[in-house]
This record gives C-alpha cells, sequence and structure tokens, in this order.
C-alpha cells in the first residue's frame, strides 16, 4: 500500500479548492450528496469534496476506505488521466468506484445500490478502469 503524501503549502490549496467546489457542486453531485449526506445511506458517514493525497474526491468514506467519483460527460476526455488517478488510490488502499452522472439524476436508486454494493467487495489491486 502506498502513501500519498502532500507538501503543506499543496495540502493548504487543495482545502481551498475543495471548499469552492462544494460551494459549486453539479447538479448530480448535489442530488448524491442530498442522498449521502447525515449517514443516510446504511449509517456510514460520507464527505465530499474530500482531497486525498494530491487529488480531490467527489464522495469518501472513511470507514469504508470508499472513494465515489461522479462522472460527467467530461470525463470521457479524460478516460487517461481518470484511470491513472484511480490507479493511484487503489494502490494506495482506497477503493474507487465511479458512478455515471446519467444514472444519479435519472436512477438514483441504481447508483446508490452500486455504491452499498462496494463496501462488500474485496479490493483490488490493481483495478481495470471501467465506467
Amino acid at each position: 500500500m502506498e502513501r500519498l503524501p502532500v507538501s503543506p503549502a499543496l495540502h493548504h490549496a487543495l482545502l481551498d479548492a475543495a471548499q469552492e467546489f462544494r460551494k459549486a457542486p453539479t447538479a448530480s453531485e448535489d442530488r448524491l450528496w442530498q442522498a449521502l449526506r447525515r449517514k443516510q445511506l446504511d449509517g456510514r458517514k460520507f464527505r465530499r469534496q474530500q482531497p486525498i493525497g494530491r487529488f480531490i474526491t467527489d464522495f469518501f468514506c472513511a470507514e469504508e476506505r470508499l472513494i465515489v467519483e461522479v462522472d460527467g460527460s467530461v470525463h470521457a476526455l479524460q478516460r487517461a488521466a481518470d484511470a491513472e488517478r484511480q490507479r493511484m488510490l487503489e494502490a494506495a488502499g482506497y477503493r474507487v468506484i465511479r458512478v455515471s452522472a446519467e444514472d444519479v439524476e435519472t436512477n438514483l436508486v441504481i447508483a446508490l445500490a452500486r455504491i452499498q454494493a462496494a463496501w462488500t467487495e474485496p479490493l483490488a489491486f490493481p483495478s481495470e478502469f471501467t465506467c
């Protein structure tokens, strides 16, 4: 399991950026947050726009070491970068699941079921990037 260290200056900058992201979520991030906040999903606590290493994750459940990324249309243009980011996070011992913005917006139940299923899936190193 790798560590994802960052300098204090970068950590501070990431905290500031995460705070700004929380002020202006996408529609799908906001919808998913309404379903995850206040331990509504199986009593698990999630944080949104959580810095981990040099990355800012959409949602993070520390208890499960689970990162949930909401992939909108922009992610089709950055698949290689997303795959590398996911590889690094998984190598550091995190589970990463990706849900599409479309699923969150049109079928939230399916998106939530995928998240719930992640707590029982064993960690895999490295994973295949799918979405």
